[in-house]
């Protein structure tokens, strides 16, 4: 007898339908045989699954199994598959019927006892069941409330594979798992950090408030101890919340990861991500023998900090132009050719100079200039040209660190970056781009457009600093921001005199 039971495989964030069938034969020599490009986990199976169907009372005879996962030409990795086998050798057996599986996409890994554990992935298998038109998912109980985000689908949380199968033979009814999204939205964790708790700096954080509303990539320079990292900690404090569509795409991200809670069914919270600088390429943008996201994707839709970028090895730093440029990172294989969606905002920290006090008025500066020219090398051209804002984060000076807290709290600056961003959706409606960050070409010209007057004053900055022509086109973007927040139609001098401001490393390049 041949049982077809329906899983899924994922591709990237996405899942795809498989359907793994089970030959139950009697005759012939006893033997099992697994075919459908299934990956080491997947092969393993056998030795769970036939160890967890005799711990659970039931008996296999001997026989010659033959499992096929369709489509075969697609690798199948992953131990999500020990439940649907198990399940089909039952069914193949005559244990339980074809028609009460008909309709049931199934994930889970097996315990030796039979016990369920979680797997990875399980959001994406809940939204390609529902599109397959599915009656539902089974699947191990902690990961139940991951798929009930999906909604429109029966999500059935089991302890055990004994209770899934009483559950098929109608002796025992589970109660499907629920998720109330309205509750979920309420549940956002209050953030534990503030910028009314930063003592000075303002210039940083009205750097940050631009950088926030324009959806510019941002990187700080300063000595140690000025404050970066605190900045940049407090940077997703001020972003816009995640709409339900992003916090969709972003779970399915840290499922297929395995990196989301099972007490959080929903990522409610933009990211933000802190690499270390001893990270690999394939750690920052993902990859691997099985490919999985990196810290690139798991930031997506919040904030990448980068602290002492130019510590990063030059090779991991180089493989973010692509993401940066595209907000996506494309992983290609000899059998298949990934995307992972990395749509991030980039923050990044460095000092000055090797020992960090060039620009510090009271630490004396050991470095020659070959050495700092060396140190700033280590950050390319194309990788600098996609970062707007460069900002100076000087020491903080006494009379500041006395201050009991900011006028310029979050939700003052929040307020002010919601307000800018309403006007650049109302702007770029029906546009395929949202954020004057993404002003390019055509586009650029039309709503960056300058008066006589501007025009004159951007050509003598643009001469006198010796300004590139990248730097010009930052620039722009940077003060259509700054206009937008200033609540201006057209973009003035006093708009584009900030806007230059904020490229330090443009300016001493051309000194």
């Amino acid at each position: 007898m041949i049982a077809t039971i329906s899983c899924a495989a994922l591709m990237g964030i996405d899942a795809f339908k498989v359907q793994l069938e089970v030959d139950f034969s009697r005759s012939g020599m006893p033997a099992f045989t697994m075919v459908g490009l299934a990956e080491g986990a997947v092969r393993e199976s056998k030795e769970r699954v036939f160890s967890a169907l005799k711990n659970c009372g039931f008996k296999v005879p001997p026989a010659r199994i033959t499992v096929n996962l369709a489509p075969a030409d697609v690798r199948k990795a992953g131990s999500g598959y020990d439940l649907p086998l198990a399940i089909g050798i039952l069914t193949a057996m005559g244990v339980i019927e074809q028609r009460a599986v008909d309709g049931w996409f199934l994930a889970g890994e097996l315990s030796l006892s039979g016990d369920l554990k979680a797997v990875p992935g399980v959001l994406p298998l809940a939204l390609a069941a529902r599109e397959q038109g599915g009656h539902g998912i089974i699947v191990p109980e902690p990961n139940g409330r991951e798929g009930a985000v999906a909604g429109d689908l029966e999500v059935i949380g089991a302890a055990d594979l004994g209770q899934v199968v009483r559950m098929l033979l109608g002796e025992d009814a589970i109660e499907p798992a629920k998720v109330d999204i309205d509750t979920l939205w309420n549940e956002r964790t209050t953030h534990l950090v503030d910028f009314g708790e930063v003592k000075g700096q303002e210039h940083a954080k009205r750097a940050i408030e631009i950088a926030a509303a324009g959806g510019h990539n941002l990187l700080f320079i300063g000595p140690p101890g000025s404050g970066k990292t605190m900045l940049a900690k407090r940077i997703p404090t001020v972003l816009p919340p995640l709409s339900f569509d992003e916090a969709l795409e972003v779970t399915k991200i840290y499922s297929v990861a395995g990196l989301l809670p099972t007490d959080q069914a929903l990522m409610v919270t933009r990211p933000f991500r802190t690499p270390h600088h001893t990270i690999s390429d394939v750690g920052l943008v993902g990859g691997g023998r099985y490919p999985q996201p990196g810290e690139t994707s798991l930031a997506h839709r919040g904030v990448l900090f980068l602290d002492e970028m130019p510590e990063f090895k030059k090779s991991v730093l180089e493989v973010l132009r692509q993401p940066l440029e595209d907000g996506e990172v494309s992983i290609s294989r000899s059998l298949m050719t990934l995307k992972y969606p990395a749509d991030v905002m980039l923050v990044a920290a460095m000092n000055p100079c090797p020992c960090g006090y060039l620009s510090d008025e009271t630490h004396p500066c050991s470095c020659s200039p070959l050495a700092v020219q060396r140190y700033r090398n280590k950050i390319s051209g194309p990788l600098m040209d996609r970062i707007d804002l460069h900002v100076d984060v000087p020491a903080v000076p006494y009379e500041d660190l006395r201050q009991t807290r900011s006028e310029v709290d979050s939700a003052t600056m929040r307020a002010r970056i919601l307000k800018a961003r309403r006007i650049q959706a109302d702007r770029f409606e029906g546009r395929h781009f949202t954020l004057n960050a993404e002003l390019d070409g055509a586009a650029l010209e039309e709503f960056c457009a300058l008066g006589e007057a501007e025009h004159q004053f951007l050509r003598q900055a643009v001469e006198t600093l010796g300004l590139s022509a990248r730097a010009y086109t930052r620039i722009l973007r940077i003060a259509r921001t700054i206009a937008d927040l200033a609540g201006a139609e057209a973009i003035g001098p006093e708009h584009l005199a900030e806007a230059i401001n904020y490229r330090s490393m443009d300016r001493e390049g051309a000194s």
